[in-house]
């Protein structure tokens, strides 16, 4: 996989930012539609909808540090975000063959427009996000209220239509995820910015979570990974790959020769502590691999299955517009 394209990247920043307009434009109307900032439930609730009305109410004074009112707003940024993110995340797995049936066939996105009355979902991005969620449970919480909120048909067709939209291209690069979570950012970032307030709580995500580029990645990996086995393995081929690696006029890395480092691939930990969307860890992941096939003549899916068991460590942050960032193993 490559890295978008400039153009590739303005459609995909165009689409993300129109996407969290119409996202909480309809998680408004639908937690409206609940009375959540109301006293007291609308007499035409039944009683299903009593219970998600009382756990969203919960949410936000979770949100707003005991106040419902000043709770309501994070709670509206949040259940956009995930109803987008469960959809946007649907159409990734899908793209690149990995959106799972229950009994573990792969599945695409009109596979499941097919599947979804049958299955009791009422259309297939319904269907396909189910899918997402019992894939990653981590990352898509199932017993969260936020994603029992169902937004209005005409809702659900805009959000829907900007992910469609997309070229599968975009979702087959080997970036796309990391510029998804910024450009969702962007234009709350710049109103907190041209505010001139003080950074608060409420404003770390949009203000600190920034992307690193393709280039930014390979050039500190291949002067710290790259360097490492340059040194161990100066006539490698894989270090014609390096385009970044910089070298002194003796031949050796200009990064230092890394002599406390382990001596074989197998030895080497990566370890990412706040991993966002992972991408140090997926370019780490292939220099990785190929040193392991290199070093112990292993086959690609042999080195690759070394590399998670032997070298790759993280924690990743879950962290939308409002929540506090949760470390999950």
């Amino acid at each position: 996989m490559s890295p978008l394209s400039n153009e590739l990247r303005s459609m995909l920043e165009r689409a993300i930012i129109k996407a969290r307009e119409v996202a909480e434009e309809a998680a408004l109307a639908a937690l409206t539609t609940l009375a959540v900032k109301h006293e007291e439930p609308f007499t035409t609730l039944n009683a299903e909808q009593r219970r998600l009305r009382n756990a969203l109410r919960a949410k936000a004074r979770q949100l707003g540090d005991g106040s419902l009112t000043k709770g309501f707003q994070p709670l509206i940024e949040e259940v956009a975000y995930e109803q987008w993110h469960r959809r946007l995340f649907a159409r990734f797995l899908a793209e690149n063959n990995l959106l799972m049936h229950s009994d573990g066939v792969a599945v695409t996105l009109e596979e499941c427009d097919e599947l979804a009355l049958e299955e009791g979902e009422a259309d297939g991005w319904q269907l396909a996000a189910r899918y997402a969620s019992a894939m990653l449970p981590g990352i898509f919480r199932s017993d969260d209220p936020t994603v029992l909120v169902q937004f209005s048909p005409e809702g659900r067709h805009k959000l829907e239509q900007i992910i469609t939209d997309l070229p599968s291209i975009i979702f087959t690069a080997d970036d796309t995820l990391g510029w998804v979570y910024q450009f969702w950012q962007k234009k709350k970032k710049k109103e907190v910015n041209d505010s001139g307030r003080k950074i608060g709580a409420e404003d770390l995500a949009p203000v600190t979570q920034l992307f690193t580029e393709d280039y930014m990645v390979k050039f500190l990996l291949e002067n710290s990974l790259g360097a490492w086995w340059a040194v161990r393995h100066p006539t490698s081929p894989l270090l014609k790959q390096f385009t970044y690696l910089r070298f002194k006029d003796d031949g050796t890395p200009a990064a230092g020769t890394f002599p406390g480092w382990p001596e074989r691939a197998a030895k080497v930990t990566v370890m990412d502590p706040c991993c966002g969307s992972g991408h140090f860890l997926v370019a780490a992941f292939e220099m990785l691999r190929q040193m392991h096939m290199e070093e112990e003549g292993l086959s690609e899916t042999q080195a690759a299955d070394a590399v998670l068991r032997d070298n790759i460590f993280f924690t990743f942050r879950l962290t939308t517009s409002t929540r506090t960032p949760q470390e999950v193993p």
